[in-house]
This record gives structure tokens, C-alpha cells and sequence, in this order.
């Protein structure tokens, strides 16, 4: 085992799931009281929505609507634009209902209250436009991390070495002593550069992600 005195995760698709894209599209047209789609129209939407945010990167590749809720409301629409078909109204009634989809995986609780039992600091770390400090509240993972880092709050987004070097300031320990858990090989190995060890648990279909592995490695 490693010695480790504090604990980064990221928020999407590492504690919290997107949810299924039927639900979504389901909870956003029950909002504009308008019937169920039909079927190959359905089944297109779920799919796009699914991968929404890589169809993003077409709009957004530097990842600008992680730094202020105006942008990340602008991509969202810009990015549903590209969908053929899709209207303002639809796109706005599923961004208004995008967060109520977000559910956390069956083993965040477990092991974020293992680590809090083991006396070690954590934090989510979020590359995100958006506050999710409601979400963390409402699936009860708010009182089980130390600090909370939001991408647009400090203005900087991974895999820039400073939006790290900010959470390790926030939590009072050093790179060399903290663990850092992701889904992206991308954007989430950024804080290697100050000596954060970084462990990669790639987008998972289920309710369980796999943060048991965390346990093992401290």
C-alpha cells in the first residue's frame, strides 16, 4: 500500500452517473406536457444524449463552458443545435432537467464514509460551468467530502496543474501524498505534474463504478 493522506475525486461519471437518456428525455418532455416521442426519433435522441458531451467538443474543444453557467447553458445549446430537428424548447426543458438525472453510484457513499472513518481529507474536483453542490446534498455526499473545487469558480479547468495545486491548498497536504480518481485519461491526469498519484476508472453502464479499487490502494 501507498501512503496516503488525502483523497480528489471528479464528480461525473466517477461518483455520480448521467443517468439513462430515456428517463431525461422523458423528464424534460413531461415538464413541456408534450406526448412520448416516436420511436426511431426516441431512440436517436437517447443515443446523442448519451455522448452528449463529446458531441460537445465539436463546439467547445477547449472546454470554455466549464468556466462560467452562461457558456455551459450556451454549449448545451449549441451542441443539442447539431441533433436535426431538436427545438429551443425541447433543449431548454432537458438542460432545466439535466441534473435531476445525475445519480450517485452505489459505492460512493461506502467509501467516501470509509475514508472519512480512516481520518483522510477528500475533495471533488469538477470540471463543470454549473454549481453541483445541490446534487452532492441531495445523493447525500456532501457531508462526506472535506472541500468541494468547481472548474468555473476558479477559472482554470483540468488538466491545467493549477485547478490541483488549488484543491491541495484547500485540503492542507501534498502532491506526494494524495490520490486522485477519475474517468478521463485526458483531463483528470493533470495533477501528476505536482506528484498526485492518479487512478483511471474509465465510464462504467450500472449502478456500481468500481471506487472499491480506492480502498485497496491506501
Amino acid at each position: 500500500m501507498i501512503k496516503i493522506e488525502s483523497v480528489i475525486f471528479d464528480f461525473h461519471s466517477t461518483l455520480v452517473d448521467g443517468g439513462e437518456p430515456d428517463a431525461w428525455i422523458d423528464a424534460a418532455l413531461g415538464r413541456l406536457g408534450r406526448p412520448a416521442l416516436p420511436g426511431p426519433e426516441r431512440d436517436a435522441l437517447s443515443d446523442y444524449l448519451d455522448d452528449l458531451w463529446t458531441h460537445a467538443h465539436t463546439v467547445d474543444p477547449k472546454s470554455d463552458r466549464d468556466l462560467s453557467p452562461d457558456r455551459h447553458r450556451d454549449v448545451f445549446a449549441r451542441t443539442m443545435a447539431l441533433f436535426p430537428g431538436i427545438d429551443d424548447e425541447l433543449t431548454t426543458a432537458l438542460y432545466d432537467t439535466m441534473t435531476g438525472q445525475w445519480r450517485a453510484f452505489e459505492d460512493s457513499r461506502p467509501v467516501l464514509r470509509e475514508l472519512k472513518a480512516r481520518g483522510l481529507r477528500t475533495a471533488v474536483l469538477s470540471n463543470i460551468g454549473i454549481d453541483i453542490r445541490g446534487c452532492l446534498a441531495d445523493n447525500g455526499l456532501d457531508v462526506l467530502v472535506d472541500e468541494v473545487v468547481l472548474s468555473y469558480e476558479a477559472g482554470v479547468v483540468k488538466p491545467d496543474p493549477a485547478i490541483f495545486a488549488i484543491v491541495l491548498d484547500r485540503l492542507g497536504t501534498g502532491g506526494d501524498v494524495t490520490l486522485m480518481v477519475g474517468d478521463s485519461g485526458q483531463v483528470d491526469v493533470g495533477g501528476t505534474a505536482l506528484g498526485i498519484r492518479t487512478l483511471i476508472l474509465p465510464r462504467t453502464r450500472g449502478p456500481v463504478h468500481g471506487l472499491e479499487a480506492v480502498l485497496r490502494l491506501i
